[in-house]
């Protein structure tokens, strides 16, 4: 079986067969979209929710890094594999609050599991899993051929979303 490890500020899209793979989700969000008819499958590990200050900036950079971008970026990808938008259906997990702020204002994870469920919402894609919140780090597997998602926690063992 092919793996592909999608890296922080990443995604990959594949049609088929294979394992999609990333580790370290803590604050960031992983990202599945599958469309089942067509067996295509996408993964994204998102680091951020929104990339307008950044593109206010001129640091905008790399579009996996964030949400808003991220999730139209994996939709076109798995598009071009033969995918349909109308098809995909979404899993999500992380978003944890690693580190802890008194006035909580910092809480990245929060900040990007609302955005995933906005633009997710947006585009009509349904989330039918998730595993999100908490104070820990995940690993999240993709199984290209059905769509299954497995998530791995330290200490708390493997689910199915």
């Amino acid at each position: 079986m092919d793996v592909l490890q999608v890296k922080i500020a990443d995604l990959q899209a594949a049609r088929n067969s294979g394992l999609l793979i990333t580790v370290g989700l803590g604050s960031c969000l992983g990202v599945s979209l599958y469309d089942a008819q067509n067996k295509v499958a996408g993964l994204a590990h998102i680091l951020l929710a929104d990339s307008k200050p950044f593109k206010e900036n001129g640091r905008f950079g790399n579009p996996a890094k964030f949400v808003d971008t991220a999730i139209p970026l994996l939709m076109k990808k798995m598009t071009a594999l033969g995918g349909i938008p109308e098809k995909f259906v979404a899993k999500i997990a992380g978003g944890s609050q690693i580190f802890y702020s008194a006035n909580n204002l910092s809480n990245i994870g929060e900040k990007n599991i609302k955005a995933a469920r906005k633009i997710l919402d947006f585009y009509q894609v349904p989330i039918v899993g998730e595993d999100v919140g908490g104070n820990y780090g995940r690993t999240m597997r993709l199984f290209v051929n059905s769509g299954r998602v497995l998530i791995s926690t330290a200490g708390k063992g493997e689910r199915e979303i």
